[in-house]
């Protein structure tokens, strides 16, 4: 019999992904960070369909991750407006409401959109 453990993060997601979902009226923002880079999407969980997404990749690797995690913030709001979503729920995927995952949020919410 093989036992798995899920992280504490992956617990976390487990919780507010039981809570969170994103329809088509109010689609959900994902944050996703790994140690170099951070990725935001937004998602209709009704369809399964990833309807804007933006990350950092290829950003300037010399300018700070907070400041990167900011413009992605910025970037996926324009493009979430340009597609006609302005209400989203937000989706820290277990990570704690702090720097990077903060500063997405913030350069989202600098760009009008709303959650």
């Amino acid at each position: 019999m093989k036992v798995t453990h899920k992280s504490p993060r992956e617990r976390i997601k487990a919780k507010i992904r039981a809570k969170v979902v994103g329809t088509k009226e109010r689609p959900r923002l994902s944050v996703f960070r790994s140690h170099k880079h951070i990725y935001a999407q937004i998602v209709n969980d009704e369809k399964g369909v990833t309807l804007v997404a933006s990350s950092d990749l290829k950003m300037d690797a010399k300018t700070k991750k907070t400041k990167r995690a900011y413009e992605v913030g910025k970037a996926v709001a324009k493009k979430a407006l340009d597609a006609k979503i302005k209400k989203v729920v937000f989706d820290r995927s277990g990570y704690k409401y702090h720097g990077r995952v903060k500063a997405v949020a913030e350069g989202a919410r600098e760009n009008k959109l709303v959650f």
